[in-house]
């Protein structure tokens, strides 16, 4: 696999339903060598940080087989960054992937998955559609979120080597991930497995007080 594109975000407006706010959706391919630090890209701009960034949500990876089938389906050329990923890597589709699965990039650079992107109105704003957030949770292609296990210095050309969990049946495909956050209940066995998994701290936290209050 390739790294493809490194996408940096800029704060800009933009028109969220009768709202008019400030976000870093926007991101914008660089040629230019990034870094790549416990909490994501430098420079890298996040507004919204409560539901936003983080260690484990540190850096978004989007996988160039997701852009071409949302291309056929909208039948429009898309950028790479327009689904507000940082990294758009060639030959990944993400929800293949396991929670747990590792990715190397370059010479230094380790990300570890750590759960799917959950759509938001921003990303309907951003695509210009409102039902956006809809055709995403249906199109199963959600992009993922990783930690920063080893810093260092990407550019557009490295290449990515996939290396996956050791121990798959101790974790979960971000597919099952996906569609388990869609669900009104969750059954004590599913999070159970969630809970064994090396998610991100914050659906830890919540599968936690919801397997307490079962």
């Amino acid at each position: 696999m390739q790294l493809l594109s490194v996408n940096v975000g800029v704060e800009r407006t933009i028109k969220n339903g009768k709202k008019t706010e400030t976000s870093g959706i926007f991101k914008i391919p660089t040629s230019d060598p990034v870094q790549i630090n416990r909490l994501g890209l430098a420079h890298d701009v996040i507004i919204d940080t409560k539901h936003h960034g983080g260690v484990d949500q540190a850096v978004y990876v989007f996988g160039q087989p997701d852009y071409e089938w949302w291309s056929a389906q909208l039948g429009v050329a898309l950028e790479a960054g327009i689904f507000g990923e940082n990294l758009t890597i060639s030959d990944l589709e993400s929800a293949t992937m396991r929670i747990g699965d590792r990715l190397h990039i370059g010479s230094d650079v380790i990300l570890e998955v750590t759960s799917p992107r959950i759509p938001c109105a921003t990303l309907a704003a951003r695509m210009g559609d409102p039902q956006f957030v809809k055709r995403f949770k249906e199109a199963e292609r959600p992009g993922v979120y990783c930690r920063v296990i080893s810093e260092g210095k990407v550019s557009a050309g490295d290449s990515v080597t996939l290396k996956p969990y050791p121990r798959p049946q101790q974790t979960i495909t971000v597919l099952e991930f996906f569609r388990i956050a869609y669900q009104r209940e969750i059954s004590g066995e599913q999070m159970r497995r969630l809970l064994a998994a090396p998610i991100d701290i914050r659906s830890r936290t919540a599968y936690e007080q919801m397997l307490t209050d079962a």
